[in-house]
């Protein structure tokens, strides 16, 4: 089993920064992407930000030049830089992870932390 466990998240002024992080725990072989999903009240789960074990990223439009996703492959750890941040990016951020065991392919989420983008 995989465990992820995120921290950072917390009430901010819009045009502030915060770091988002996540760690992964557990019988881990290798973790093949490891990403960052949101979820606002009221709205589905989207994308935010991925990266793969060879540092191949991908982000949405909307945090496109503000949000920097990076990964530390020895620790098993993704983190998600946000500056410039918008009253809309106020939402729950999950942590995802797609890699495999010594028996099986997992995909893990945290359970969430929440981000609050507020004056």
């Amino acid at each position: 089993q995989v465990q992820l466990v995120e921290s950072g998240g917390g009430l901010v002024q819009p045009g502030g920064s915060l770091r988002l992080s996540c760690a992964a725990s557990g019988s881990i072989f290798s973790i093949y992407a490891m990403g960052w999903y949101r979820q606002a009240p009221g709205k589905q789960r989207e994308l935010v930000a991925t990266i793969t074990s060879g540092g191949s990223t991908n982000y949405a439009d909307s945090v496109k030049g503000r949000f920097t996703i990076s990964r530390d492959n020895a620790k098993n750890t993704v983190y998600l830089q946000m500056n410039s941040l918008k009253p809309e990016d106020t939402a729950v951020y999950y942590c995802n992870a797609e890699g495999a065991t010594a028996d099986v392919d997992f995909g893990s989420w945290g359970q969430g932390t929440q981000v609050t983008v507020s004056s």
